[in-house]
């Protein structure tokens, strides 16, 4: 599993830095739960919120992708994808106004780890 572990490490690097500017946007704003009706606000907690409610179920069918099969490039081209992929997402989510070309090519790249990976997996199970 040395494959997955790289890329898991990259993209939890990712989450503390969005986790970081989140807990900063709080600060300065002032706003302590929720939202506080702030659209920098609102935007900071979906952008590091939308990477926690993808990334681990991709990172858990990237980790049975590599466990079973014998293409590590394989491996590397989901994670690499995913990296790219929520970089994209966070970048142009967090632009104001909102870039919705990174957006929709950062939610493409993940989409598409996600629907690979299952492909992958449903395959080589029911193949021989």
């Amino acid at each position: 599993m040395t494959i997955l572990s790289i890329y898991a490490a990259l993209l939890a690097l990712l989450f503390v830095l969005l986790s970081i500017r989140t807990i900063r946007t709080r600060h300065s704003l002032g706003v302590a739960l929720e939202h506080g009706d702030d659209p920098a606000m609102l935007r900071a907690m979906r952008v590091h919120a939308n990477f926690a409610e993808y990334v681990p179920l991709a990172l858990l069918l990237i980790y049975f992708v590599e466990t079973s099969s014998q293409t590590p490039w394989l491996a590397h081209l989901l994670g690499a994808s995913l990296l790219c992929g929520r970089l994209c997402h966070a970048f142009g989510m967090s632009r104001t106004p909102e870039n919705f070309r990174y957006r929709v090519t950062g939610m493409g790249l993940t989409f598409g780890v996600i629907l690979i990976s299952a492909a992958h997996i449903l395959l080589t199970a029911f193949l021989p």
